[in-house]
């Protein structure tokens, strides 16, 4: 297992980018919903159009399927030899950070890379002739602030919607029932590959997590993450408020699960982690697996 290096924001690094390229091939670059916003009006698309040219899993993951570059790994969708990326103004937080890495425990944050060497010094080993920037001034320079407030509003949404499907379970008399069926499904869910939980979703639903009709905040990531957080949380509460019956119960605590792990691996995190957290937590509260 890969060592991995916590930084705090004084530490000084060779961060300086040298605009090499090698960074956007053969990488995985994650998306939230409000990136994938910011990159189709970077690209001057439609989100629904920029999603179904240069996503996969329904708009989670960037696309790599450019011309082959460093080591003969494929280029990022948006990449343009020559020139470099062609929605920079637009770039994701994974991409502004770069080399580094963002994990957040409760009220901690580290900056982290894996290794004991940055990962960008095999590929661009001129940037140790570059000036050294603090990690502080690096984050800064990227402005990679609004990016971090809105993937937190995210993994907050994230935790809402499994919440709902707590609700659905534990409240509504389906787990009291005896059902073994929907911690099964979490575990499913938890388990498949993101095209095939991408299958398994409504497809309206899916479009409600990924391409929500926003007509304010398209210039603030943290305002659309916001407003996208309240409009999907009052359409879980319209649509499963008043469910009757304990078959419809399970099969809305699927969804919303369902939703809260595709999410949660757009944000970075591991959805079998996320899944069997979950399940121990409703089990705590009395629910049968």
């Amino acid at each position: 297992m890969s060592v991995v290096t916590k930084l705090s924001l004084t530490d000084n690094l060779p961060l300086t980018c040298s605009r090499s390229g090698i960074c956007c091939h053969g990488k995985t670059v994650r998306l939230n919903p409000s990136e994938l916003a910011c990159l189709a009006k970077a690209k001057g698309l439609t989100p629904r159009t920029f999603r179904d040219r240069y996503c996969d899993f329904g708009g989670i993951q960037l696309r790599f399927d450019g011309a082959p570059g460093w080591k003969q790994q494929p280029a990022c969708s948006q990449y343009v030899s020559g020139f470099g990326c062609s929605v920079h103004l637009g770039r994701p937080l994974a991409c502004r950070l770069y080399p580094l890495g963002r994990q957040r425990q409760g009220e901690k944050l580290h900056y982290i890379y894996q290794g004991s060497d940055l990962p960008c010094m095999e590929g661009c080993p001129e940037v140790l002739d570059l000036p050294q920037l603090s990690v502080a001034a690096y984050i800064e320079g990227q402005a990679t602030k609004r990016f971090e407030v809105a993937q937190d509003e995210y993994l907050e949404l994230m935790q809402n919607l499994a919440d709902i499907a707590f609700a659905l379970l534990l409240e509504s008399g389906l787990a009291e029932s005896g059902d073994r069926k929907t911690l099964r499904l979490w575990r499913e869910m938890g388990s498949e590959e993101p095209e095939q939980l991408q299958n398994r979703l409504d497809p309206e639903w899916l479009d409600l997590l990924m391409l929500p009709e926003l007509t304010d905040g398209l210039n603030d990531p943290i305002a659309f993450s916001r407003q996208h957080h309240d409009l999907l949380l009052l359409n879980a509460q319209e649509s499963f408020s008043t469910l009757d019956n304990l078959t419809d119960c399970c099969k809305a605590s699927e969804l919303l699960m369902g939703l809260a792990l595709h999410l949660g691996r757009g944000l970075g995190a591991n959805p079998t982690e996320l899944a069997e957290h979950w399940i121990k937590t409703a089990k705590e509260h009395g629910a049968l697996d």
